[in-house]
């Protein structure tokens, strides 16, 4: 019988959810011929849709080497960690359409994870998380280095196994989370995590898809290159300013010991203190007492670098008042002692202490040495006169009393050495010690020479004989001068 006129068949395509009508006819040409149509309109079908597919998929690539590219060029510019994690955190939330999200790094010292940035809430405001947090996802993903997301959709799996964050308590807009580790390996370095991004509230469906996980995947390594980048410029800066405040440090320590002019007229003398660290511990000072009577003091705190200096600038302070008072060598002591015995309790520091008046009327040097080993008068001929010591050093337990004493003194040639131990005890790369024997041999064969010229000899042996300082080196030469 004859089709009637009009009559369609549908046919399903090889497309899903599609269906192609065509003219409905008898017998095998019909038939082959609607077959014809819809494998072409199939075709055609399958051909925009992978068209879109790729269009689609282009675009999100785009935006994703468009964030990247972004991202590289912000951290080119931007050393704070703040202010690019502030950036980055926005065009991030942009793109994946998260309302909340932070970055979170962790902090060394005190194992915390610290918001360094925010959106949909105040990052300040927040407290920072401890690491081993059990209920925290953030420390979670952070300790075992792996993106957590929950998708509310999907009861099992991952998302089932995932806290459920209160909404209410939070001010939450949804309940999907993406959590993922900020992870930064140097060239041929170990991986390490130095934090966590996170992102909330997604607009649109409640779900984090594959690609929101991929994109902040590879954003998260842009994030650990901005933080080990900012915490490099950071140590650096900091490094800077320790260096120029240890330089200031040192000058200002230098300026505290006096110059050679201060005694102009009544002795010629050279002094030179190197210290080993930027401040030292070392100190020497002198002064004009009238009469052509000449004030000189070394000492050597115990110890040196900081703590050392900080001693070494109360004991200057205290010795210009007390050797001002024109008292004899063991009253300036004992006042020195009486004015710092407080401060060195407290710090349980102790020092030693030449401190000895030349009389060139009189002719002699009179003294009070409270545990200096290194004080010698050396004559124009003869054996150098060690200066023995009259008390402990000042400082420790016991301290007393300080003794005086008195030796002649020849304006015709004696010069009075003072040095502290960093001289005698400076070791060469075989270990051997530069020794009081060498510096004494030192001394004499030089003591007919200007001060000067005999303080250059001596540490041109020195530097030779060990160039690197481990303790603070000082040494004094000091000559009377005829009136």
């Amino acid at each position: 019988m004859p089709t009637p006129t009009g009559a369609t068949r549908l046919d399903p395509l090889d497309v899903d959810g599609f269906w192609v009508e065509t003219a409905a006819g008898e017998g095998p040409a019909s038939a082959e011929a609607a077959g014809r149509v819809r494998a072409v309109v199939s075709a055609l079908l399958a051909g925009e849709r992978q068209r879109a597919f790729l269009a689609e998929e282009l675009a999100t690539r785009y935006q994703e080497i468009d964030l990247l590219y972004l991202i590289s060029e912000l951290l080119g510019r931007t050393p704070r960690l703040e202010d690019a994690a502030k950036t980055i955190l926005r065009e991030v939330s942009d793109v994946v359409g998260a309302r909340r999200a932070s970055i979170m790094v962790h902090e060394e010292r005190t194992d915390l994870l610290r918001p360094v940035a925010a959106r949909g809430f105040n990052a300040d405001g927040t407290p920072p998380v401890h690491v081993g947090d059990e209920h925290s996802v953030a420390a979670r993903v952070f300790r075992e280095r792996r993106t957590v997301v929950q998708d509310p959709a999907d009861d099992t799996g991952e998302s089932a196994a995932v806290p459920q964050a209160d909404g209410d308590a939070r001010g939450y807009q949804g309940r999907a989370f993406l959590s993922v580790p900020i992870v930064y390996a140097a060239p041929g370095g170990t991986a390490r995590c130095l934090g966590v991004i996170n992102l909330t509230d997604r607009i649109g469906s409640d779900r984090f898809t594959p690609g929101d996980r991929k994109l902040v995947s590879a954003v998260a390594s842009q994030i650990g290159a901005a933080v080990e980048n900012a915490r490099l410029v950071a140590r650096d800066i900091g490094q800077q300013r320790l260096r120029h405040e240890l330089a200031l440090a040192h000058d200002l320590q230098l300026k505290l010991l006096p110059p050679p002019s201060v005694l102009h007229g009544d002795a010629s003398v050279a002094a030179r203190c190197v210290q080993a660290d930027s401040v030292g511990g070392d100190f020497y000072t002198f002064s004009r007492l009238g009469r052509g009577r000449v004030g000189v003091m070394m000492g050597d705190v115990a110890s040196h670098g900081f703590p050392a200096a900080l001693v070494m600038a109360l004991v200057m302070a205290a010795a210009g008042i007390h050797a001002a008072g024109a008292g004899s060598p063991d009253e300036t002591l004992s006042s020195l002692l009486d004015s710092l015995s407080t401060e060195l309790a407290s710090t349980e520091m102790y020092f030693s202490a030449f401190y000895g008046v030349l009389d060139p009327l009189a002719g002699r040097l009179a003294y009070a040495n409270a545990g200096h080993p290194y004080a010698f008068r050396v004559p124009r001929f003869g054996e150098p006169e060690r200066l023995e010591a009259t008390a402990p050093p000042i400082g420790l337990d016991g301290v007393r009393r300080i003794g005086r004493r008195q030796v002649p003194w020849s304006l015709e040639g004696d010069l009075l050495c003072l040095w502290t131990d960093g001289i005698v005890d400076a070791r060469n790369p075989a270990g051997e010690r530069f020794g009081e024997r060498r510096m004494l041999e030192l001394l004499c064969a030089h003591r007919t020479e200007p001060e000067d010229a005999i303080l250059r000899a001596v540490f041109a042996e020195l530097e030779a004989f060990a160039p690197e300082a481990a303790d603070d080196r000082t040494l004094l030469v000091l000559r009377l001068l005829k009136s």
